[in-house]
């Protein structure tokens, strides 16, 4: 049974231009840290030891003027950043821009926050820059995807040696929100976006290489549902909310497989765990109540279904998903009022957590 205490105590005020969600990342210490956005920036809380239950004060990471933020981690767990500025330009309008970040360490400070401009010229184009998604590749090089102000997709990648280039084209059109983008374990990067028409699909043909001509697929999904999870070498597997069959699941070449459960706005947090002895897949959304929602199943078995169950915990955003130094599931949302909390797995069979704490 998933614990359902959710008292609220002291209140987070939200970020004026509307920065919201929840990030949980674990250090190569293997603490965790939990992201919330806050007055002035993302507040951060870290575990005083690894596998908690105790965390430190919170202090504040400094996002200036962000209305959008992507959370990633590479192999060595360094934390980036990658998010969407807007400020006010000379000449009184409002300018666009990509930054990105990088956190070293559990705990420690960020880096300043490096601009990557803009892929437009045009002010009034470039105000329509959609939100980026960062990943990391195997080989060490960012990746950061975002809509273009056209509608079309970008590319912006970091070399290993942390030299930038320039923005790529990948087209395509009629783009409706961010995608969904995975660094695959073959060392190449793949993205799906959903469109007015359907979905497009872009993978590497190589580590490193070039993304080609996107593929159309005839797959049509709630815009700003997307995610994607490795489920198994080389391969991923999609989620994202069908009108009709609530959350759907699939893979490049295979129809869409229905999962049920009844999403709100947003999409999945997307784990793998063992439990039981069987490799299983977790998802976590914010349902159509408002409250979070966990979703359980074998990891590719999806015709067998997934257990739903309602936490009963309201929660703003989708829930963030990560293991603790003893390999429990650990999941964190965050409260109307702003507030996080968070559960932990606790030992038994199948999947349930210990009552819901504010760290």
């Amino acid at each position: 049974m998933l614990g359902q205490d959710a008292r609220a105590t002291s209140k987070v005020a939200p970020e004026t231009k509307g920065l919201r969600g929840i990030w949980l990342t674990r250090g190569k210490d293997a603490r965790l840290t939990l992201y919330v956005p806050g007055s002035g920036g993302l507040r951060r809380w870290t575990e005083a030891r690894a596998g908690g239950p105790d965390w430190d004060a919170p202090d504040v990471v400094p996002t200036p003027d962000l209305t959008h933020l992507s959370v990633t981690q590479n192999a060595d767990a360094y934390v980036h950043f990658a998010g969407r500025r807007e400020r006010i330009t000379a000449d009184g309008g409002v300018g666009v821009d990509i930054v990105h970040a990088i956190q070293y360490q559990t705990g420690r400070p960020v880096s300043a926050w490096n601009s990557l401009g803009s892929p437009h010229k045009e002010a009034g184009v470039g105000r329509r820059l959609g939100a980026p998604v960062a990943v990391v590749s195997k080989s060490g090089e960012t990746h950061i995807a975002v809509r273009n102000g056209g509608s079309g997709m970008m590319m912006r990648r970091e070399r290993p040696d942390g030299k930038w280039r320039g923005w790529e084209d990948l087209r395509g059109k009629h783009i409706k929100a961010e995608p969904a983008v995975v660094a695959l374990s073959s060392g190449c990067v793949a993205l799906l976006a959903s469109t007015d028409e359907g979905s497009l699909y872009w993978e590497q043909a190589e580590p490193g290489g070039g993304f080609g001509a996107f593929q159309s697929l005839d797959i049509q999904l709630r815009p700003g549902s997307l995610t994607v999870l490795e489920t198994a070498p080389g391969r991923a597997t999609y989620y994202g909310t069908d009108p009709v069959n609530g959350v759907v699941a699939f893979r490049s070449g295979a129809a869409a497989l229905p999962l049920g459960g009844a999403p709100g706005d947003g999409p999945n947090a997307v784990i793998r765990t063992v439990l039981d002895g069987l490799d299983c897949t977790v998802l976590a959304h914010r349902g159509v109540n408002g409250t979070a929602v966990v979703g359980v199943g074998v990891t590719e078995n999806e015709s067998n279904g997934l257990w739903w169950s309602d936490t009963g915990v309201p929660c703003l955003a989708t829930p963030a998903l990560a293991h603790d130094a003893q390999g429990r599931l650990v999941m964190a949302v965050a409260g109307p009022d702003g507030a996080p909390r968070v559960a932990r797995q606790t030992d038994g069979a199948g999947l349930s957590f210990e009552q819901w704490r504010e760290p």
